[in-house]
């Protein structure tokens, strides 16, 4: 999981029980795509993408986690994210606030035929 300088804040400050920033809980978290293939830095705050991007709440359950494992889903409707989806993020806000991680990966080009569904699995290690 491609962690950004800000998720290497926010676990320092979670391991002191510090509460400066916001959880990305089930209430917080949202998942964001875009179709910009601008390559990973630690010091990105959101996605690369202009104007072809969207963030999107998590279904029902979401987000999940099993011991370092943390998984996000979240559903894009017909009439949402009709683009190349070639990164995404995750986020703990509808829009500003902060992100988690970016990836940058094809997922192929959404189009209003179709909802899409998208699960990220991100695994936390340190080394």
């Amino acid at each position: 999981m491609p962690l950004v300088d800000l998720a290497r804040d926010m676990i320092a400050d979670a391991i002191l029980g510090g509460s400066s920033y916001t959880k990305f809980s089930s209430a917080n978290a949202h998942i964001g795509v875009g179709d910009s293939a601008t390559a990973f830095a630690s010091s990105q705050t959101d996605l690369q993408a202009a104007t072809n991007k969207l963030r999107k709440p998590m279904d029902a359950t979401y987000p999940q986690r099993s011991a370092n494992v943390i998984t996000w889903r979240a559903t894009f409707g017909t009439a949402e994210a009709n683009f190349a989806w070639n990164e995404r993020g995750i986020f703990n806000a509808l829009s500003g606030s902060q992100m988690l991680s970016r990836k940058v990966v094809s997922l192929g080009t959404k189009t209003s035929s179709a909802s899409w569904q998208l699960t990220c699995t991100d695994t936390v290690v340190l080394v």
